[in-house]
């Protein structure tokens, strides 16, 4: 196992020009200073760090705010002008290139790449004497490659910073089209098959990407690179790539995992407690801290507008980011515990009626049930568990908060949480992997997956939950698939149960967009859910325009025309 030393715990200050902590001697440092190797360790450093210090609470880099634009959740909030900008991506109408939420994260993911490619610059000076040289250089291949990874979902058509050496002229001549979307998949797993061919098995500390690390993120760009989107005038998959799908199914393969497996119950992904944090499942995740000698510590404030608004609890909680009635239907299962992956959403889920899969009661806090598992918080439908007065439902997430009363939260202007925000967990590699033995005509291996993870959820109700059924009223049936099922039924499966087990992950948008199948999902969803959600009356999807954000217009304008903008008649 890793030592579990928290390296991101002891960066917050790192940020900016004070990475060069009080040993660096006064005045200007000479060359041989520079390349001394804890100096360039604090560097590396130092772009680790600015993946939380660049992180904005109005526009996470979790991208949940984001996947507002899914059917997993609703924007909350007090109603449709708190957060305006969202609301419109929400509903898809009105959304400019102007707005401050797509500038923004464009900027803030620009000048991560940014701080990476300047610790790559510098390393690439040193000589072979320093043992760690590659080490490093691998971890910052590693960030870089999640820089652009989260520009591209976001905007597709990005110009990639690989030249740590560029000049200033040479950065404004970068073009935003120089590649084709599939050249662009390519960038980023040039990237991290270097980090894969020199990151070490284990780290010392924990918070450095490791070979697996690198694994399930090759994974997870090939599967985006399979579903082929070329054609300049359109967001159409036109063909699934065959090699790709293979490339996926190596990386995912258990030899590069020892070490890591499902949690044996799924809670376990979502807690703050030490204990907890870093476990078996979490192959690289954003650590967060309390006790770090700050103020404050090293929260994660990025959460912080999803905590419900609790008089005498959690006053000033913003209520944002709720699950969708149409998410908390997907969990309900039929007699034999299966989803109703064709009528789930027929009607609305009745705890005291309907089955259901534990993990709805470990991702949404239902009304009835506590919330955050305090038998002293019952969630009701009333105002005080809706900051909307019930526009956006009652139903909470659960996935990104934590025990108000717990020593792991704090308040400063807006809540915020110790816990740590998982990035890559192995249940991810796994129905990816299912995903791609699907595509490549292995039906029953995938389902074998599938029925691994439904196994950890059925297991997962003698957890937290365990009391749910006699105390609550809830009734809780998971069972698995018998298999057998030809390759469309298989790849029906998997979809739904990677929607069950990634609920409120910030997954699904883009799962839908890779799919090319975002226009069918969301239209049906605006026209289904506007009787439990009056703001998608007006809601429509267009295609070969909403799948991705515009080019933001400050951009564009600076580019001396060097930017194409992203089509839909923005």
């Amino acid at each position: 196992m890793r030592n579990k030393l928290l390296v991101f715990a002891m960066i917050l200050g790192l940020a900016g020009c004070s990475f060069l902590n009080e040993q660096v001697p006064q005045g200007t440092l000479s060359d041989e200073q520079v390349k001394d190797p804890k100096y360039v360790d604090n560097l590396v450093i130092s772009a680790y760090a600015i993946f939380m210090t660049a992180e904005d609470i109005n526009s996470s880099f979790s991208m949940w705010n984001f996947d507002v634009r899914s059917d997993d959740a609703y924007k909350g909030g007090n109603g449709t002008s708190d957060g305006d900008v969202f609301h419109q991506l929400e509903v898809e109408q009105g959304i400019l290139t102007t707005n401050w939420n797509i500038s923004s994260m464009w900027e803030r993911l620009y000048n991560c790449i940014s701080r990476v490619n300047t610790a790559i610059a510098l390393l690439e000076q040193m000589d072979d004497s320093y043992e760690l040289k590659n080490t490093r250089l691998g971890e910052m291949y590693f960030l870089r490659a999640y820089g652009h990874f989260l520009l591209k979902r976001l905007y597709k058509n990005i110009p990639f910073v690989i030249d740590p050496k560029l000049t200033t002229e040479q950065y404004n001549e970068l073009s935003n089209t120089q590649y084709t979307n599939d050249e662009g998949w390519q960038l980023i797993i040039n990237d991290l098959e270097f980090a894969f061919n020199n990151l070490p098995e284990i780290q010392a500390q924990v918070g450095r990407a490791n070979k697996a690390a690198a694994a399930a993120f090759l994974t997870k760009v090939y599967m985006y690179k399979a579903y082929h989107q070329d054609d300049a005038k359109s967001h159409k998959v036109t063909s699934i790539e065959q090699a790709d799908l293979e490339k996926a199914i190596y990386y995912s393969d258990p030899q590069w995992y020892s070490g890591y497996e499902l949690e044996p119950d799924y809670h376990n992904n979502f807690r703050p407690e030490p204990q907890y944090e870093n476990g078996i499942e979490s192959i690289w995740a954003i650590q967060y801290s309390k006790n770090d000698g700050t103020q404050f510590g090293n929260m994660n404030w990025g959460y912080g507008l999803c905590v419900p608004n609790i008089p005498g609890v959690t006053d000033g909680g913003c209520d944002f980011y709720k699950p969708s009635q149409n998410l908390v239907n997907a969990f309900k299962t039929d007699i034999n515990g299966l989803p109703m992956l064709d009528n789930f959403n027929a009607k609305n889920y009745d705890r005291t009626s309907d089955f259901a899969d534990t993990r709805l009661f470990l991702t949404v806090g239902i009304p009835g049930c506590p919330y955050e598992f305090v038998p002293t918080l019952i969630m009701e439908r009333s105002n005080t568990w809706s900051r909307s007065n019930g526009l956006y439902g009652y139903y909470v997430s659960l996935k990104h908060n934590v025990d108000p009363f717990s020593e792991y939260i704090i308040k400063g202007k807006w809540w915020g949480n110790s816990m740590n925000r998982i990035v890559f967990r192995y249940a991810d590699v796994l129905l990816e992997r299912a995903e791609a033995l699907t595509l490549t005509n292995h039906p029953d291996e995938a389902i074998a997956i599938v029925n691994r993870l439904r196994t950890r959820a059925r297991d997962s109700k003698d957890g937290i939950v365990s009391n749910y059924e006699a105390k609550y009223g809830v009734k809780i049936n998971v069972g698995l698939y018998p298999g057998g099922y030809d390759q469309e039924k298989t790849m029906q499966i998997v979809r739904f149960e990677r929607r069950l087990e990634k609920g409120m992950e910030s997954e699904r948008f883009f799962d839908l967009v890779r799919w090319g199948i975002a226009e069918e999902v969301l239209n049906t969803y605006f026209a289904e859910e506007a009787n439990d959600c009056s703001i998608y009356s007006s809601a429509h999807f267009t295609a070969d325009k909403n799948e991705y954000l515009p080019i933001p217009f400050a951009q564009m304008a600076a580019s001396n025309g060097h930017y194409t903008q992203n089509i839909g008649g923005w």
